[in-house]
């Protein structure tokens, strides 16, 4: 049987292994002068390959595709990702948010690994795929070399994000050419831009145990964490999350809740506290007792009080105003990052048309794909990258077993 992966990333080289080891040999075709190049580059550099969770756990961070996924995870779990690099004999730690690195820090580390199980694959690099067609069954794959001839193809190409890595949305076009739907690509966990005038001010601040809300087209999500703002817009980790619902749309409206762990009654109470007892001080004194000093004076600005006021003379409803703001302060969205900044794609090969137990086109047979090249994206944590293997696993071992029989 002859198999020809387009794509060598973390689920073309995990399916290739998985292949190889079960004696089919696979050929992996990339453009790359290397395997793996958007993967030196995950997780900053460190590589957060999978989060230490269970099936739910994975379920709940899909944003799209998540139907799509029940099979596929069930077959092939975080846990199982988990043993798979252990058993390679790469040594794990576990992080917050139960994201899941390997323990020297090193994503070359996880290439090195994942190229080591897919050393019995034909590896073509620096050959770049320009077309694939099929007739009576047979797959002819068109590179910048030469072609070739094939029973099956998988298609592990990734989506448009870091287009500097490879991801140029090659696999959209092979897609669309045997009449498959592309759901529109957009970013996703990128960085969101505000419009406010404030913001470059703020340019490197990270606000940490604060929640970020989102409400779009009067839909609401929350998420609690740590963000930072840059010198047009806000990202870290609860930004570039909520960026994934976001999405293509533009009725969206922004709030921090600065002060999470309080009500607001609890947090009035304790205003109230701060300006009997320190009544000849400055407002902004307090405030700055409650909030970064750059942000103190970009919060009261948009609270429209003058922070040289004593704060003994602070009245009833400049409390009210400023409780209000420091439980749901709005931030004005103008849109987000553009899709090359994004760490991963939001849309692609339309899963309707693919069978979610093998990866399988249902509309040409023999033709699979995997990975971020399919409309499946997650929030930040290791889902994405759980993704990849847990639907190249599904690939493989739907190959596999027609070996068998």
């Amino acid at each position: 049987m002859r198999v020809a992966i387009i794509g060598g990333g973390a689920a073309g080289l995990f399916a290739g292994g998985l292949l190889s080891n079960s004696g089919i040999i696979a050929t992996i075709f990339d453009g790359n002068e290397k395997l793996g190049k958007k993967l030196y580059i995950t997780g900053k550099g460190r590589c957060n390959l999978t989060n230490d969770t269970d099936v739910d756990g994975y379920l709940a961070n899909v944003v799209h595709g998540k139907k799509f996924m029940y099979s596929a995870i069930n077959n092939f779990t975080c846990a199982d990702t988990i043993k798979f690099f252990e058993n390679q004999g790469l040594p794990l730690k576990t992080e917050r948010g139960n994201r899941v690195f390997p323990c020297s820090d090193k994503s070359s580390d996880v290439i090195k690994k994942l190229s080591h199980y897919a050393a019995g694959c034909k590896i073509n690099l620096c050959e770049k795929v320009l077309a694939v067609t099929n007739e009576k069954g047979t797959f002819k794959i068109k590179t910048e070399k030469q072609s070739y001839l094939f029973d099956k193809v998988i298609v592990a190409t990734g989506g448009k994000s870091y287009p500097a890595t490879g991801s140029s949305g090659d696999g959209y076009k092979l897609a669309a050419s045997f009449g498959h739907n592309i759901v529109k690509p957009c970013p996703a966990l990128v960085p969101i831009k505000i419009s406010d005038s404030f913001c470059s001010s703020l340019e490197g601040l990270s606000l940490k145990n604060v929640t970020l809300t989102a409400v779009i087209a009067g839909k609401k999500h929350s998420l609690f964490g740590e963000m930072l703002f840059t010198h047009d817009g806000i990202s870290g980790p609860i930004a570039l999350s909520l960026s994934s619902f976001i999405g293509r749309e533009q009725d969206v409206k922004l709030y921090i809740d600065f002060k999470s762990a309080l009500t607001n009654e609890q947090l009035h109470n304790r205003l109230i506290r701060d300006f009997q007892d320190n009544s000849n001080k400055n407002l902004s004194y307090i405030i700055k007792g409650l909030l970064p000093k750059r942000l103190a004076e970009a919060f009261l600005t948009c609270c429209g009080i003058d922070g040289s006021i004593k704060a003994g003379i602070v009245s009833a409803e400049q409390r009210k105003i400023i409780v209000e703001k420091l439980k749901s302060f709005e931030l004005k969205f103008g849109g987000l990052y553009p899709i090359e900044a994004g760490i991963i794609t939001s849309g692609g090969v339309c899963t309707k048309e693919i069978n979610p137990k093998t990866m399988e086109s249902k509309l040409v047979s023999g033709l699979y794909f995997i990975g971020e090249v399919l409309d499946v994206d997650c929030l930040t944590g290791g889902f994405n990258l759980q993704t990849a293997f847990s639907t190249a696993h599904a690939c493989a071992q739907s190959i596999i077993s027609t070996k068998q029989v």
